[in-house]
């Protein structure tokens, strides 16, 4: 890959022990402090997964005593002020905004030119990105110029007790296994986590934070990449299954497509989303963005109903944050009965119309009282 002109400052000194593995940390890294979240936005709006991983660098700042700053890049017209207000009150005590015409709409070379630029400047020890399209394009890049490492689709962040490292918890192995990854001799750890694994932090109305200004300094004709026009997916609202409050799953112990229309119905009837597991969608039952697990869409809805499916660790990662999960499987002993709330033994062809048929009369009923 070639590096694109002035693509970043140049990066902090690494240490340079044994076969390249020296894991202490060098003295000049021992510097960086405070935890970092990049702020993605688009259009006026900004992507949740932001918000609800400036709650999450809350905790991890509170255990290490340090600050958390809210990364803000576009262009001079955006209102990155009134995001920046908004992450104090999710947790952030400091705002660093970028502005410049070049970073009007994403593209990667001034993007990672302007975030290298400030980490090299103002060292933080974490930062934290969501693993989005733009958050995994940046965050790979960014590492790279960095030279640092980076965890990608993170289900859990803590803080190491013995080295003060970010112990990041993500699934590997095809999700049979789960690791925990520890970034000891770089700065700064770098981790993605997708949307909807960590919770949505209370907002405080009453908490400020300061902004700092700073400039990027690159030209547009030293970028690569032009951005002609905007063409929005006609089709990206019509599945939005992570932001989904009520979710009903079917997995192959439905055993034909045929069967799995049982699931759209008592979801119509629900006013929910219709998920997936992954041989569903793999023999083209449904959608691929209804896939729900590792390799899907991470879910958090306050009713998650999974319908003939055994619940294989794949799967557990994507719905296990659910409020209440309801699981329906003829084998007793299936993994999902062991972390949902509610289990039914019982074939899901039967049960799955019984369900139905009960929400539709009781919502039929409220529906008469209310009026």
């Amino acid at each position: 890959m070639s590096q694109a002109p002035n693509a970043a400052a140049e990066p902090a000194k690494r240490p340079a022990g044994r076969g390249g593995r020296n894991l202490e940390l060098s003295e000049e890294l021992k510097a960086y402090k405070g935890v970092w979240v990049f702020i993605e936005h688009d259009r006026g709006h900004v992507h949740s997964v932001s918000w609800e991983l400036v709650g999450e660098a809350r905790k991890l700042a509170d255990k290490l005593g340090c600050p958390v700053s809210a990364v803000l890049l576009g262009g001079p017209d955006e209102t990155l002020e009134k995001f920046a207000a908004e992450a104090f009150t999710f947790g952030a005590d400091k705002a660093y905004i970028m502005k410049d015409p070049v970073l009007k709409g994403y593209r990667n070379e001034p993007f990672t030119k302007g975030l290298t630029d400030l980490v090299n400047k103002y060292q933080p020890e974490i930062m934290l990105l969501g693993a989005t399209s733009m958050g995994r394009d940046l965050a790979g890049s960014v590492a790279t110029t960095l030279l640092t490492g980076l965890t990608a689709d993170c289900t859990e962040l803590n803080i190491d007790p013995a080295t003060r490292a970010l112990a990041a918890t993500r699934p590997t192995f095809g999700g049979s296994l789960y690791c925990t990854i520890m970034t000891l001799a770089y700065r700064p750890q770098m981790a993605t986590v997708r949307p909807r694994v960590m919770a949505m932090p209370q907002a405080d109305a009453n908490r400020s934070g300061e902004i700092v200004q700073e400039t990027l300094g690159m030209l547009e004709t030293q970028i690569v990449t032009k951005l002609l026009d905007f063409v929005a997916d006609a089709n990206s609202n019509k599945i939005n299954l992570p932001y989904a409050d009520v979710i009903v799953s079917g997995g192959k112990g439905l055993k034909n497509p045929e069967n799995f229309r049982l699931v759209f119905e008592l979801a119509r009837v629900l006013g929910g989303e219709v998920g997936a597991t992954r041989p569903c969608v793999q023999a083209g039952w449904v959608e691929a963005d209804r896939q729900v697990g590792q390799t899907g869409k991470t879910v958090r809805p306050k009713l998650y109903i999974a319908a003939g499916i055994s619940g294989a660790v794949q799967h557990r990662v994507g719905c296990e944050a659910a409020d209440v999960i309801v699981a329906i499987n003829t084998d007793a002993n299936a993994p999902i009965f062991e972390f949902a709330h509610y289990g039914i033994v019982g074939n899901a062809m039967q049960v799955l119309p019984a369900l139905t048929q009960a929400f539709a009369a009781h919502l039929a009923q409220r529906r008469r009282l209310v009026a």
